[in-house]
C-alpha cells in the first residue's frame, strides 16, 4: 500500500475509530472477544510491512486462520489483531456483500497459493469499496484489470495476469452468489384417500445442506425414518404408521430437519490503528419442526365369523367382528368407529355346495344388517330377519364389509377400495327349514272305502266214484246236457202243436 497524506491518514483513522465504537455497540451480549495476537504474514506477494510502496496484496494469518483486508488504503494489519467473532453487520455493509466476501474467503482463501491469495484480496477489496480499490496506488483510470497490473507489475510482474484473471473470476463468482435464507419451513401431507401415504418438504434456501428425520414414518423408497443430503423443495414421498402400543387412537407424524447455509456474514478481525478483516464465517445452522395439522386415523381390515339358527321362523345370526389384525380404531374423543356389516339371505331347495360366489341369477329373499356399537367396537352381534321366512327350504346368509357402504367417519379407517365377503354356503351359515306337521288335536279323515263285489261260492270239490272226474270238471258236461234238453222239450212242444191243429181241420 501507498502512503496516503497526513490529512487524508488522520480521516481514515478517526472513521476507523467511530467504526469500530459503533460494532462494538452492535455485538451481542454473549459474544466474547478473542484475546489479541499480532497478525503475521500471509499468503501473497508484496511487502509485509503497514505501510510501503508496493504494499501487501494477500493474506493476513491471526492464528490458523488467513483474514483479507475490508478497508483498501488503510495500513496492512501487522499489530495486535482482536478475532471479534462472526457479525452480520459489519462497517455498513450490506448482506450481499458479506455472503459475496464469505464465500470467497471460505471457498478460495484458506490456501498457500501467492497467486489465489492474492486474487482473493483484490476481489474482496473490490466488493467492499471498489472506487477506493482501483484509485488508492495512483492508478486512475476504471479498469480493475489495469489497477491489477499497475500495482503487480512492482510486486509481482510475472504473477500479473494471473491474479488479473483470478480475481475477475472471483468477482463474477461472488456477485452470483445469493443472500441465503436463514430459516424456513417443513411442510408435512396426507393423502386424502389412504392416510397412511403423504408427503415431507423442506421449504428452506436452496443452497441449504441438510437432513431430515420422521418420527411415525419412513421415507416410502427407502423404508428409514432419515434422510440426508435432502434436496430444498422436492416432495419426499413417506408411509406413515401408529407407534408400538397404540390403542387405535389416532397419531401423528412429526419431522425434524437440520440445515446450514453459507452465512451472510463474516469472522471479523480488528487491528486498532491499521486494518480491519474478513475470515470465514462458518455455515449458520438452523433446526426446523413439522407435525401433521389433522392427526392420522388408524386404518384396520374386519373380519366377520357367523352363527346361524332358526328361530320361530326368522332367521337369526350371531355376527362376530373383529379387527382382522391390530386394533379396533378409535376416534380422537375415544370411542370406537363403527362399522356396518350386511347380509343376503338366500334360499334353495337343497344343500347347495360351498362357494366362493354366489351362484349366478340366485336372489336375496331377505336381507340382514348389524352396526358396531361406538362404546363397545369389536364383539358379537345379533341380527334378525325382519318377517318369517317365506316357506320351507335352505336358507344361507352371506356377510360382506365394503368401504363404499361406511359412514364418511368411518371410511378413512378401511384400505382402499376395502371389502371382505364371506363364502357361499359356509356350513355355520346354511339352515333348512321343513313344512310343520299337522296339529295333533286335528280328526284324521277317513277314507272312502271301494266296493268290491265278493267271489263266486265256489261248489266242494266232490270227486265221482264211477268217472274219476271231479264235479269242477263235469261242470260244462253238464251245462252242455242241460241245453240239449231244453232243446229236446221244445221240439216236442212245437210237434204236438202242429198234430192239434191238423186234428181240428
Amino acid at each position: 500500500m501507498h502512503q496516503p497524506s497526513p490529512r487524508r491518514r488522520r480521516n481514515r483513522l478517526g472513521a476507523l475509530a467511530l467504526i469500530l465504537a459503533a460494532t462494538g455497540i452492535l455485538a451481542t451480549p454473549a459474544l466474547v472477544t478473542a484475546p489479541a495476537h499480532a497478525a503475521e504474514r500471509g499468503t501473497g506477494f508484496g511487502t509485509w510491512a503497514p505501510l510501503s510502496s508496493t504494499g501487501w496484496h494477500g493474506s493476513m494469518r491471526v492464528g490458523d486462520v488467513h483474514t483479507y483486508c475490508i478497508h483498501p488504503g488503510l495500513p496492512v494489519a501487522t499489530g495486535p489483531t482482536t478475532d471479534l467473532g462472526v457479525r452480520t453487520e459489519v462497517d455498513g455493509l450490506t448482506a450481499q456483500q458479506l455472503a459475496s466476501i464469505n464465500h470467497l474467503v471460505t471457498t478460495y482463501g484458506q490456501t498457500d497459493d501467492p497467486v489465489q491469495a492474492a486474487s482473493v484480496g483484490w476481489a474482496v477489496k473490490a466488493i467492499v469499496d471498489r472506487d477506493t480499490t482501483l484509485h488508492s496506488w495512483g492508478y486512475e483510470g476504471d479498469s480493475l484489470r489495469e489497477a491489477i497490473d499497475y500495482i503487480m507489475r512492482r510486486a509481482s510482474p510475472e504473477n500479473s495476469a494471473a491474479v488479473q484473471d483470478r480475481a475477475e473470476q472471483y468477482l463474477t463468482e461472488a456477485a452470483a452468489v445469493r443472500v441465503p435464507r436463514v430459516g424456513g419451513e417443513l411442510e408435512l401431507t396426507t393423502d386424502a384417500d389412504d392416510p397412511t401415504r403423504g408427503t415431507v418438504t423442506a421449504d428452506v434456501d436452496p443452497d441449504a445442506v441438510g437432513g431430515l428425520h420422521l418420527d411415525g414414518a419412513v421415507f416410502a423408497d427407502t423404508g428409514s425414518a432419515d434422510r440426508s443430503e435432502v434436496t430444498p423443495g422436492v416432495s419426499y414421498p413417506i408411509l406413515a404408521s401408529p407407534p408400538a402400543g397404540n390403542d387405535g387412537s389416532p397419531y401423528t407424524v412429526t419431522a425434524r430437519g437440520a440445515f446450514t447455509v453459507r452465512a451472510a456474514a463474516i469472522r471479523y478481525f480488528s487491528t486498532p490503528g491499521q486494518q480491519e478483516s474478513a475470515g470465514p464465517a462458518d455455515p449458520v445452522r438452523f433446526d426446523l419442526t413439522a407435525e401433521d395439522a389433522t392427526a392420522r386415523p388408524v386404518r384396520f381390515s374386519p373380519r366377520v365369523r357367523t352363527e346361524a339358527r332358526l328361530e320361530d321362523g326368522r332367521f337369526v345370526d350371531e355376527v362376530t367382528l373383529s379387527p382382522g389384525e391390530g386394533v379396533w380404531p378409535r376416534h380422537a374423543d375415544g370411542t370406537f368407529v363403527q362399522l356396518r356389516a350386511r347380509a343376503g339371505l338366500y334360499r334353495t331347495g337343497a344343500f347347495p355346495a360351498e362357494s366362493a360366489e354366489i351362484p349366478a341369477g340366485l336372489e336375496p329373499v331377505a336381507h340382514l344388517e348389524v352396526t358396531t356399537d361406538p362404546a363397545v367396537g369389536a364383539g358379537t352381534y345379533t341380527a334378525t330377519t325382519d318377517q318369517p321366512l317365506p316357506g320351507p327350504g335352505v336358507y344361507t346368509a352371506v356377510w360382506s364389509i365394503e368401504r363404499a357402504d361406511q359412514d364418511a367417519a368411518t371410511i378413512p379407517h378401511l384400505p382402499t377400495h376395502y371389502r371382505w365377503v364371506e363364502r357361499f354356503a359356509t356350513p355355520a351359515q346354511t339352515e333348512q327349514l321343513v313344512a310343520p306337521p299337522p296339529p295333533a288335536d286335528a280328526p284324521t279323515p277317513t277314507p272312502t272305502p271301494t266296493l268290491v263285489p265278493p267271489p263266486a261260492a265256489e261248489p266242494p270239490a266232490t270227486s265221482l266214484a264211477v268217472t274219476g272226474t271231479t264235479q269242477a270238471a263235469l261242470a260244462p258236461a253238464g251245462i252242455l246236457a242241460g241245453s240239449s234238453i231244453a232243446v229236446g222239450i221244445a221240439v216236442i212242444a212245437i210237434a204236438r202243436s202242429r198234430r192239434r191243429s191238423i186234428a181240428r181241420a
